[in-house]
């Protein structure tokens, strides 16, 4: 018995009102769609322009790529091609306050405020 494997896809240069059902739908005309994702802002739950699809297999995956890559959906031409996997961040996630950035003391006076 063989057990599926799905093959992840990345979806880039979307419009911000694409839906996961709009992706889902359009995507299912390539073959079996395992799931759609569609990143958005953790601070505003904006989508960010950019979504992972999960391909039932890789000729399902193949097939997706050729169907809509630079394919005009909303008036924007799409990105998609296999995902790469997530590079390693240090712990923490972003370092605010570090590095050169300027912005300190601001008003003249340093720290000694009166």
């Amino acid at each position: 018995m063989r057990i599926p494997l799905e093959v992840k896809l990345y979806v880039g240069n979307m419009s911000y009102s694409t839906t996961e059902e709009q992706l889902r739908s359009m995507f299912e005309e390539a073959g079996t769609v395992v799931s759609v994702d569609v990143i958005k802002d953790r601070e505003t739950g904006r989508p960010k322009g950019f979504a992972f699809v999960a391909m039932g297999s890789q000729e399902d995956a193949n097939k997706a790529i050729s169907m809509f890559n630079g394919k005009d959906v909303g008036g924007r031409q799409l990105t998609v091609n296999p995902a790469r996997p997530r590079e390693e961040r240090p712990a923490g996630g972003r370092s605010f306050g570090s590095g050169n950035r300027g912005g300190g003391n601001r008003g003249g006076y340093g720290n000694n405020r009166y």
